[in-house]
């Protein structure tokens, strides 16, 4: 009768509910990381394009996200710079990047061979720095570039699902130390920066210059990093505040070098051996 129909239409919705709902999770989990992109660039586009990448940035990650963007050092292309654009294992977009091209500092490509973290580990190392920072998230999206020092970088950002940034987490991704968090700790905004001073040491070599804007703390006390031990308790709850935040980086950086030994892959290895 009547109550039937309705129940098996009530069972039918529900069906392809439920199948709309795996699908989109398959799909989901079945996103490539950026080892897995540059791969398609090498043998779609050329293998020798894999010695000259400036950066590879992927957008609203859930964990992965659904493209990744390379830019490649190209002679023969104009300004020298070229954009592929990958998803679903192929290149969908060779193209001239628009506008001012942003990646590694002064144009320096990455050294694969130091490239230790993909962005699935990436990933776990920022999921990681957002949960003893008790900071929920909904999407990342991921920056790969060398840092002023010629270091491969991740650049992390967690969003909520407004695609908001909460926070930013910058990991070297040859030896897996998180070197920068910005705005993820209780206490701090989006306008606070912890950074190891040890990864942002200068070499006695280099000359003396304005700080570009890796190198520097943006948070009220500009260009200052603060340890714990410099902290005098006695000017006040903004300064425990602050011995605080630095306390929580510390025991970041050491969960997250664990994190990252599990993690660690070789890109170079990573091509040798499914290539």
């Amino acid at each position: 009768g009547l109550s039937k129909r309705s129940f098996v239409c009530r069972m039918w919705r529900s069906c392809v509910a439920l199948c709309l709902f795996a699908s989109s999770a398959f799909a989901q989990q079945d996103r490539g990381t950026a080892y897995e992109a540059l791969r398609v660039v090498g043998t779609q586009f050329h293998r020798a394009a894999l010695a000259r990448i400036i950066s590879v940035t992927g957008l609203d990650g859930d964990p992965q996200p659904a493209r990744w963007n390379v830019l490649v050092a190209d002679r023969g292309a104009p300004g020298g710079v070229r954009e592929l654009v990958v998803e679903n294992g192929a290149i969908i977009a060779n193209r001239t990047p628009k506008g001012t091209v942003v990646g590694s500092t002064r144009g320096a490509t990455i050294k694969t061979s130091q490239l230790n973290l993909d962005s699935s580990g990436a990933f776990q190392v920022a999921s990681y720095t957002a949960d003893k920072s008790h900071q929920n998230f909904d999407l990342v999206t991921y920056a790969l570039r060398t840092n002023d020092r010629g270091n491969p970088t991740w650049i992390v950002t967690v969003q909520n699902q407004s695609r908001a940034p909460l926070g930013t987490i910058h990991i070297n991704a040859d030896k897996g130390n998180v070197t920068r968090v910005e705005g993820m700790y209780h206490g701090a905004d989006m306008a606070h920066v912890e950074q190891d001073p040890v990864e942002n040491r200068r070499p006695d070599r280099v000359e003396r210059r304005i700080p570009e804007p890796d190198d520097q703390y943006t948070g009220e006390e500009s260009g200052d990093v603060v340890s714990s031990d410099e902290v005098d308790e006695r000017d006040g709850d903004e300064n425990i505040v602050k011995a605080q935040i630095k306390r929580m980086f510390r025991q970041t950086k050491r969960g997250a070098q664990q994190i990252f030994e599990r993690a660690r892959r070789n890109f170079d290895d990573f091509i040798s051996h499914r290539g």
